[in-house]
């Protein structure tokens, strides 16, 4: 039976958010949708109706904010665009995903830079303020930003060193992980969260990276044998609003919603952390083959991750080389 801390934290989030129902007298009453790509099983998406309830509950109803997980509105792919656009007011995206917009956005999925979450913690605070003046410009405000577990490998076959890799299939869902394939030998293959399961059903992806929580969430034991833990980042995902629909709030909405997402991205970081081993056991109690990578696999794999790090400084320049200075100073 899953854990639900999600529960628990949304009912503490609710309570705390009854506090402040004395200080929201928005005139008008507000509907927001909330695009989130993750299914609804998902923690992500379970943090992010918590995060909705809360606000709902603070406001006294006078924003109501709609969660559609399961990229069931707009595709992950879209989601960003369309909160930029105004289609959707607020909505959850991997910003990772967008790298090739500005290669800053790649920070959190800089091969081996974090391996833990309190590294992850430290490196978000050190990039918070650059993530925020870039979503700025891009006619968005951020709201909170929550990690995945540490990124693990699945495969369908016993891998050993990076060369058994070669002419694999291997799902990619932001240029990290594409670049990862190319150096490694497989071939990328762009696919969407939602999409994952057909793909590995239909051969179209032999392999991928991801958290054991994208393992469990699509039950990949039904297609892939082994799961290799090589903690190579730890990617975020991002809560952002329209600029035009946030300025449209009035000052005390917009704090309860800053007040509440504060609230979500700590109960949504406890979350990760403490799902991250039980995910992992769910594989192995499904007949997958877990384990922490070999010497060799683990050699190679650091090996990529000092070229995918130089690569991405060079192109990152002077703001994601002072993020990764500013962490380091940490």
């Amino acid at each position: 039976m899953t854990p639900n801390p999600s529960k628990r934290k949304r009912f503490g989030v609710a309570v705390m958010a009854a506090g402040l129902l004395a200080a929201a007298f928005a005139a008008h009453a507000e509907k927001w949708d909330m695009p989130m790509a993750y299914a609804d099983s998902n923690y992500h998406t379970q943090n992010g109706k918590a995060f909705a309830e809360a606000v709902g509950v603070a406001t006294g109803g006078a924003l109501e904010i709609v969660v559609h997980g399961g990229g069931s509105l707009f595709k992950g792919n879209e989601i960003k665009r369309a909160v930029q656009t105004g289609q959707a007011p607020i909505g959850e995206r991997l910003l990772s995903a967008h790298q090739n917009e500005n290669a800053v956005f790649g920070f959190d999925s800089v091969p081996f830079l974090v391996t833990s979450f309190e590294a992850s913690e430290k490196l978000w605070q050190a990039a918070r303020p650059t993530i925020e003046n870039i979503l700025a410009d891009q006619n968005l405000v951020l709201l909170y930003a929550v990690p995945w577990p540490p990124q693990g490998m699945y495969f369908d076959r016993e891998i050993d060193a990076v060369a058994d890799m070669a002419g694999i299939k291997f799902r990619a869902y932001n240029a990290a992980t594409s670049r990862l394939a190319e150096l490694a030998g497989m071939l990328p293959v762009q696919i969407e969260a939602a999409e994952l399961t057909q793909a590995l059903a239909t051969g179209v992806a032999e392999a991928f990276i991801s958290s054991g929580s994208t393992g469990y969430d699509r039950k990949v034991w039904e297609h892939l044998s082994h799961f290799y833990e090589v903690n190579a980042w730890l990617p975020r995902n991002y809560v952002f609003v329209n600029k035009e629909a946030w300025e449209a709030l009035d000052e005390s909405t917009r704090n309860i919603v800053r007040g509440m997402a504060m609230l979500a991205e700590r109960a949504g970081t406890a979350e990760a952390q403490q799902l991250s081993d039980w995910y992992v056991a769910q594989l192995a109690a499904n007949g997958m083959t877990v384990q922490v990578a070999g010497e060799g696999l683990r050699g190679d794999l650091e090996a990529i991750g000092v070229t995918m790090t130089e690569e991405w400084l060079s192109v990152a320049g002077d703001e994601g080389k002072a993020i990764v200075d500013a962490f380091a100073e940490m």
